[in-house]
């Protein structure tokens, strides 16, 4: 019996260093948070981001109102993130921001972003 423990004890470890291992690229994963001109004038803002093979590729605000990203890039020596979309009323999207707390599970993208002719500011944080 107690053998049979230390198998099972084993096998999960194992298991959970194999899920901790499948957590991908930094950049990878389901962000939220808002951007907005002023503290009290937010718009809040998910984002599917995915890391694939050196190129970003994403989603914002899924559901009826989403759209692709264009363009997103990293510069990862300093953690800089750039994307650009359309939405779907025609306005583009410019988003320049700082990855922060990169080793942490609830990392940061803090930045400037413009939509149409409005500009102001963004925080994501990822799930």
């Amino acid at each position: 019996m107690r053998q049979k423990l230390i198998y099972l004890a084993l096998a999960c470890a194992t298991f959970a260093a194999f899920a901790i291992a499948q957590e991908g690229h930094p950049i990878t994963g389901t962000w939220h948070g808002d951007w907005g001109a002023s503290a009290t004038q937010r718009t809040p803002i998910v984002m599917f981001l995915k890391w694939e093979n050196k190129k970003i590729t994403g989603t914002v605000n899924p559901g009826r109102n989403s759209y692709d990203l264009k363009t997103a890039t990293l510069d990862a020596d300093k953690w800089m993130v750039h994307m650009e979309g359309d939405t779907k009323e025609g306005q583009h999207v410019v988003a320049d921001g700082k990855m922060e707390n990169v080793g942490s599970y609830n990392r940061t993208i803090t930045g400037t972003w413009a939509q149409g002719t409005t500009k102001g500011n963004f925080k994501l944080t990822r799930d």
